[in-house]
């Protein structure tokens, strides 16, 4: 019997240190050397201070930034230890209900827009934690903030631009722009 148990008990430690030990630690360098900034969560710092992660969106309720695509985790928005959608169907009146709010919201904060609402302003992701909106929805909030921040419209719509990711490899994904990193930017132009 012992003769049996000791290839398997071998096979068994040298198996944990190879895909226990040894892979995560070859990985997990290889991140940190390649990919540090990614492999770390994408964080933002500014002046050693955590702002957020370019990879979950955060919450913009002031009208003089843009705003982000609206969240639906729980109990806050924007939970990402809580990825989840609303999971409301087209025909419920919840959803019906909320998406209202959201546009009375964009009324109330820019009442001359007479422009369509983009559907990615008032309904939220699958995973709740979008961190980008569409070039649209963008577009749409542009007079507001330069209105609000006292900036040329033009000087708002460069750096939307300029925050404008394309698609990936050139074909996957639809162009988008970062809320963050764009509102981010807006504050160091008005610091200037």
């Amino acid at each position: 019997m012992l003769k049996e148990l000791k290839p398997a008990l071998l096979l068994l430690l040298v198996l944990t240190l190879l895909t226990g030990a040894i892979y995560p630690l070859l990985v997990t360098g290889l991140a940190q050397g390649l990919f540090h900034h990614q492999a770390n969560g994408s964080l933002i710092n500014q002046d050693g201070k955590v702002l957020g992660s370019e990879l979950i969106g955060q919450p913009f309720s002031d009208p003089k930034y843009f705003w982000s695509r609206p969240s639906a985790t729980s109990p806050m928005p924007y939970n990402g230890g809580s990825s989840s959608g609303s999971n409301l169907g087209p025909l419920n009146p919840a959803l019906e209900d909320a998406v209202k709010a959201r546009i009375a919201a964009l009324k109330t904060a820019d009442p001359g827009n007479t422009a369509p609402i983009p559907v990615d302003l008032v309904t939220a992701s699958a995973s709740g934690l979008d961190p980008h909106i569409s070039p649209a929805a963008a577009e749409y909030q542009v007079t507001r903030v330069a209105r609000l921040r006292s900036l040329p419209v033009k000087e708002v719509r460069r750096l939307v631009a300029a925050h404008t990711e394309s698609r990936q490899l050139g074909v996957l994904g639809e162009p988008r722009v970062n809320v963050l990193t764009l509102n981010l930017a807006l504050d160091q132009l008005a610091k200037h």
